[in-house]
């Protein structure tokens, strides 16, 4: 059941912790650029190349953590099956306890 709890866990924060790091990762990396832009103007079409590649890799790591939470969210069971398996899990408990 830990398996479960591990899993359901990973799934259900795993994504939003993903999404909420890239965002500030595309901040600094956005806001970065225009301050070297705004400090060589001339240098611009090269920052703003190096800007938009950098921010699509950061980009494709939110969409792998996407693919990764719908892998995870498919490997949690449905709701009888989730009955069925607590039941089992506390009927083990009990007969190992001697009850």
């Amino acid at each position: 059941m830990i398996y479960l709890a591990v899993l359901a866990f990973g799934a259900a924060l795993g994504l939003p912790i993903a999404v909420i790091a890239a965002s500030t990762a595309q901040g600094k990396a956005t806001s970065t650029a225009l301050e070297g832009i705004a400090r060589q103007p001339e240098a611009a079409a090269r920052i703003q190349t190096a800007m938009i590649i950098g921010l699509a890799l950061i980009e494709s790591l939110v969409i792998y953590s996407l693919l990764i939470f719908f892998l995870l969210m498919n490997k949690l069971p449905e709701g009888e099956d989730l009955k069925e398996m607590i039941r089992a899990d506390a009927q083990g408990r009990i007969e190992r306890s001697g009850g």
